[in-house]
């Protein structure tokens, strides 16, 4: 593996060496590196691009790397990946793509991740996304996730893009048993041209489900982001959507919550927030030296931790 590809993967899956673990790192359409463990086992796909990974129920404090690099101008790739966790499991999936292009040709990664979570089980999922190059081709990123929560399930799942990704199509789409529980933490930076489409679309059907939505987006120059959160209530429930954005330059936000309450005890809430970073707090960092460049890239830095 090349410098350029061991920077990404330090970039998207926080890894400067092999880790620990099950580890599946996927290199320009192909297999670089795997590992299973006596809990986790990874299989690639015989009909489609992708892999199955097998999660025993019972399994805890284990981990999984799923990365994706490419750095091939010109390339596009569909992959879709399963994961199949077992009940009274709790593990943390790290995945994440990052794109690499130099060329005139775009180079895209679309990528399907359906969790399929038993019962009782705790699963932390996050997902990083990141594009470099100084190539006119585009870095495009389409990720598409689904996710089944099995009675009394957990699911955190955090999804960063601060960097670099020219055009993406975000689309999250969960479905709640009985007393199951999702967070999602979104952060989202657009900048130049870019365009950026986030979807939530979620499904509380047991009852005492919850789902907890939560995006924060900074839109700079020229770049549209558009922001779509779907929460339908069918059983006793609560959902709650957050989109919190600051807008600057030119830049067009456009936030469209819906909240659907198809059972008297659904409790549902729906919020949405777009402004220009406040005066009083720029003028109030340059009182301690910084520039209003530098005020301006503290604040941004702050919102999106």
């Amino acid at each position: 593996m090349d410098q350029i590809a061991k920077e990404m993967l330090a970039q998207v899956a926080d890894l400067h060496e092999v880790p620990e673990g099950a580890y599946n790192i996927r290199e320009n359409g192909k297999s670089a590196a795997r590992n299973t463990t006596a809990n986790i086992d990874i299989v690639t796909k015989t009909d489609v691009s992708g892999i199955d990974i097998n999660i025993k129920s019972g399994t805890k404090r284990e981990s999984v790397h799923i990365p994706v690099i490419i750095s091939e101008t010109g390339m596009k790739e569909v992959v879709y990946n399963d994961f199949h966790i077992g009940d009274d499991c709790d593990v943390t999936i790290i995945a994440g793509c990052g794109i690499h292009n130099c060329g005139n040709q775009d180079a895209q990664h679309d990528g399907v991740h359906s969790f399929f979570v038993g019962k009782n089980s705790v699963v932390r999922y996050v997902e990083k996304h990141y594009g470099e190059g100084d190539g006119n081709g585009e870095r495009i990123m389409n990720p598409q996730t689904v996710v089944y929560l099995g009675e009394n399930s957990y699911m955190q799942m955090e999804a960063t893009q601060i960097k670099g990704v020219d055009s993406t199509k975000r689309q999250t789409i969960a479905h709640l048993e009985k007393n199951a529980k999702l967070v999602i933490k979104e952060k989202l930076l657009t900048h130049g041209h870019q365009d950026a489409v986030s979807e939530f679309e979620v499904d509380l059907d047991g009852e005492g489900s919850s789902a907890n939505v939560v995006s924060r987006s900074v839109a700079k120059e020229q770049s549209t982001q558009l922001f779509i959160s779907k929460i339908r209530g069918n059983n006793r429930c609560a959902g709650h959507s957050e989109c919190d954005s600051i807008i600057m330059g030119d830049a067009k936000i456009s936030a469209v919550p819906e909240i659907t309450a198809n059972h008297p005890d659904a409790a549902l809430i729906h919020e949405a927030a777009i402004g220009k970073i406040a005066g009083d707090q720029i003028i109030k960092l340059m009182t301690l030296g910084l520039t209003e460049a530098e005020a301006e890239a503290q604040i941004v830095n702050g919102f999106l931790k």
